[in-house]
């Protein structure tokens, strides 16, 4: 319970944020916006942290999310209690499908595959003219909750992302202090050990990798939601890259660093173009660099870094 302190006190801020100063529209519109990404870097982080699987295609997984809100959308189809199944279902079972091949590889091969099936899909939305193509698709409204227009309203929608991070964080944290995640874990240390004990890890992987992506399915339904847009850059490999670098910045240690490390970039790419104009990437860019270098344990290991130089 202690290990949870952290992601709980985290979840709380966010809960507190309209009421302490960030409830303003744009202020809402980009803690949402941050909440949906650390969906994203959560799930991935459940991968990476959980499996030792750093995947540069899970941006697709959210695409397929975000995508299934498009079609439905076109199809007149807008009401949540269909549209979350469909889209978690459309991302688990892309993961499916790439992962029964992706799973049986590892380290570089696995990187690379993952990123081979990301740019597939970044291709494959990017070719259906139907769905705007390069130029993307605009939705007629967001999502209707209980045949409600609840999503329209910012508050509300601040806490309806703020309940999907929560559970997403939860079901991950679930699934890895239990039986399946120590088997990820021991898998990820040592695999001859755990064949040898007579667990084979594809099939945890797999089960991993599918829950990942239709939690990225989740996210992917709250994105489209919040830009009333969907491209297919939502799906390149950029965007996995991101997400990954999000799961880093926060720190492997736990999964609160991936939402901590959601929040931080998102805040960064928001702020520093207003403090630094057009070439803010030419600072954006070294800072993270500098920020893996030299925070080993990413954001979340800071205060113990802080704590051993007072020491030193």
């Amino acid at each position: 319970m202690r290990r949870d302190l952290p992601a709980i006190a985290f979840l709380l801020l966010l809960a507190m944020a309209p009421f302490i100063g960030f409830g303003e529209g744009h202020q809402l519109t980009l803690l949402a916006r941050s909440m949906i990404f650390g969906i994203g870097a959560v799930s991935l982080a459940l991968l990476v942290g959980g499996a030792g699987l750093a995947s540069l295609g899970h941006a697709a997984m959210l695409g397929f999310g975000a995508y299934a809100v498009v079609v439905l959308d076109d199809a007149g189809i807008t009401s949540m209690a269909i549209v979350l199944p469909v889209a978690m279902l459309a991302a688990a079972g892309f993961a499916l499908l790439t992962g029964v091949i992706a799973i049986r590889t590892s380290g570089v091969h696995f990187i690379m595959i993952t990123l081979a099936f990301g740019q597939m899909a970044y291709f494959t939305a990017a070719s259906l003219s139907a769905y705007g193509g390069d130029d993307g698709y605009t939705l007629y409204g967001r999502t209707e909750v209980f045949g409600t227009r609840l999503l329209e309203n910012r508050l509300a929608f601040h806490y309806v992302c703020l309940g999907a991070l929560t559970f997403t964080w939860g079901l991950c944290r679930l699934l890895l202090a239990s039986r399946f995640g120590r088997v990820l874990r021991a898998a990820r240390e040592n695999e001859l050990r755990v064949q040898a004990v007579g667990f084979s890890p594809y099939p945890y992987r797999l089960v991993a990798y599918v829950i990942a992506g239709a939690l990225g399915g989740l996210a992917g339904v709250l994105l489209a939601n919040s830009a009333e847009f969907i491209a297919p850059s939502y799906l390149s490999w950029q965007r996995s890259g991101e997400l990954l670098f999000m799961v880093i910045l926060g720190g492997l240690g736990g999964l609160h660093g991936a939402m901590i490390g959601a929040l931080v970039f998102m805040g960064l790419e928001e702020w520093l173009p207003h403090l630094l104009g057009e070439h803010w990437r030419l600072v954006f860019g070294p800072l993270l660099i500098l920020s893996v270098l030299f925070l080993r344990g990413g954001l979340v290991g800071l205060p113990a870094s802080l704590r051993g130089i007072g020491r030193g």
